[in-house]
């Protein structure tokens, strides 16, 4: 006789989830990925709702009334130095004793721009009683403002640094 005692236990299923079937509304469909409708409603729309990839280029230009216009100073624009004459060679040897650099200190500019022409006033008696230069140069003749718009200017070595 047979029994109808049915007998439950727990199984381990090693199928997926979903059987195969993903939710691919989920998932990011870049250029190659998506139906053919999908890249013909997105090359028609330049404003799908989906992004083309560009895969880290820089647009140079916009759609204007649905037709690209490009724009000139959106175009990156490479200035490469001429090596007509350059004689260096691209190899560098690696027993090349290496070379340290001290850091710049304010003595070091100070030295570098000022110290010599002080010297010179000292030895040709062109100081006044106060120390200031009788023959001032350039660089004295200018006030603060002048000496910081000067060093703000492009091209200084002057980086901004964030004040707390």
């Amino acid at each position: 006789m047979a029994s109808t005692c049915l007998i439950i236990y727990r199984q381990i299923s090693t199928s997926a989830a979903f059987h195969g079937k993903r939710n691919f509304r989920l998932l990011q469909l870049f250029n190659k990925r998506g139906s053919r409708q999908f890249k013909k409603e997105r090359a028609n729309n330049p404003n799908f709702d989906v992004p083309i990839d560009r895969r880290g280029l820089k647009l140079t230009g916009r759609y204007v009334n649905g037709k690209w216009v490009n724009i000139p100073e959106m175009i990156p624009e490479l200035i490469v130095p001429s090596l007509k004459d350059f004689h260096l060679k691209p190899y560098v040897s690696y027993r090349v004793p290496d070379i340290v650099k001290h850091e710049y200190t304010a003595k070091d500019l100070f030295d570098l721009v000022y110290a010599d022409k002080i010297k010179e006033d000292y030895k040709n008696a062109q100081l006044g009683p106060n120390g200031e230069p009788l023959n001032p140069s350039e660089y004295e003749k200018m006030t603060p403002e002048e000496a910081k718009k000067r060093a703000d200017k492009t091209g200084t070595d002057l980086f901004q640094v964030k004040k707390i």
